[in-house]
């Protein structure tokens, strides 16, 4: 029988101090280094991949039960919403993340990025966020949201893109960070077809301005065969995978939409793309993500009314993908 953390209506932040945040963010960080050079010989094998829930999906809880939650049900770590309505808000990034990322570490998991608002270095409190989560050795973020008009041909418009997203880059090498533009599927979307991330992208470097490849909105965008192309050109510049699964229905007013479903109940060759990410030797951020209805958390909700039925869903879907990573030989 599973065992799920209890909730409460309410629970106090714990406070850990910054400085115990941070000695625990340089020794990670000394210790990676340490154990890099004293490898002579890489690893020919893929990397055993780790799994991040999205703090969006668990928005109903705060502070240690965040953190309870996540370990219960088996999560590696935590993808953490830095965002406005996010688990910390963007103005109080300063004061809040770091005693947030304590207590999580705490339970024993790892915080590998933050999703953000960020579109480009002109977006309130950017700096903040990369000074901030830089200190506390959390190296990837969540950035995006550009979008094509129809006034203009798409050539021009990523032109016209290349120097916000050049400033980005720098400004990420200066906090040693690295920014995952996040794949989205939808009309209007710049890296929807992922194609233009490639012509975005080229020339910068990929340890600063890259990917989170959503396999799910890839195949809602990419189809039979499409998707397997656009993972493929995103080449060094993936740096993150999120993912999904749907299938094709139809709507009350009889239009076809991608409707999302628990992992392996959809349309999603996550068998096939598991191999990829396996011959790619990919070692980045793995988010796993619940967008299909259940209890309101696929929308971010912050209120539950079954937490217990929440838990057994990400179990069931969490022990899919860890399936599937293991069929790869990803875990």
């Amino acid at each position: 029988m599973e065992k799920y953390p209890v909730v409460e209506t309410a629970s106090p932040l714990q406070r850990t101090s910054r400085r115990a945040v941070l000695q625990t963010g340089a020794t990670a960080l000394l210790s990676g280094a340490l154990l890099q050079s004293a490898s002579k010989t890489p690893t020919t094998e893929p990397a055993k991949l780790k799994v991040a829930i999205f703090s969006k999906h668990l928005l109903f809880l705060q502070g240690p039960q965040l953190a309870q939650a996540a370990a219960g049900i088996g999560f590696d770590g935590i993808d953490l919403a830095v965002r406005k309505g996010g688990h910390v808000e963007p103005a109080r990034v300063k004061q809040d993340l770091p005693g947030l990322v304590g207590i999580i570490r705490a339970h024993s998991l790892e915080v590998p990025m933050l999703t953000t608002d960020i579109v480009d270095t002109g977006t309130p409190y950017t700096e903040d966020i990369l000074q901030c989560m830089s200190e506390l050795n959390i190296r990837h973020y969540r950035w995006g949201g550009f979008k094509y008009s129809d006034d203009t041909p798409l050539p021009a418009q990523l032109d016209s893109l290349k120097p916000r997203v050049a400033k980005l880059a720098a400004l990420n090498s200066r906090y040693r960070v690295g920014a995952m533009y996040h794949t989205h599927s939808g009309i209007d979307l710049v890296g929807a077809p992922i194609w233009d991330l490639h012509e975005l992208l080229s020339g910068l470097d990929p340890a600063s301005v890259g990917v989170n490849y959503d396999v799910g909105h890839a195949t809602v965008e990419g189809g039979f065969g499409g998707w397997i192309d656009s993972f493929r050109v995103t080449g060094p510049y993936l740096r993150g995978i999120a993912v999904k699964d749907f299938l094709w229905e139809k709507s009350a007013r009889g239009e076809w939409r991608p409707a999302w479903k628990p992992l392996g109940q959809g349309m999603v060759n996550l068998p096939r793309f598991f191999q990829m990410v396996a011959a790619a030797r990919f070692n980045g951020p793995l988010q796993l993500h619940f967008e299909y209805p259940l209890e309101g958390v696929d929308e971010g909700s912050k209120t539950v009314s079954n937490p217990k039925e929440v838990f057994a869903a990400m179990s069931r879907d969490l022990k899919q993908l860890r399936k599937l990573l293991a069929q790869a030989q990803l875990a």
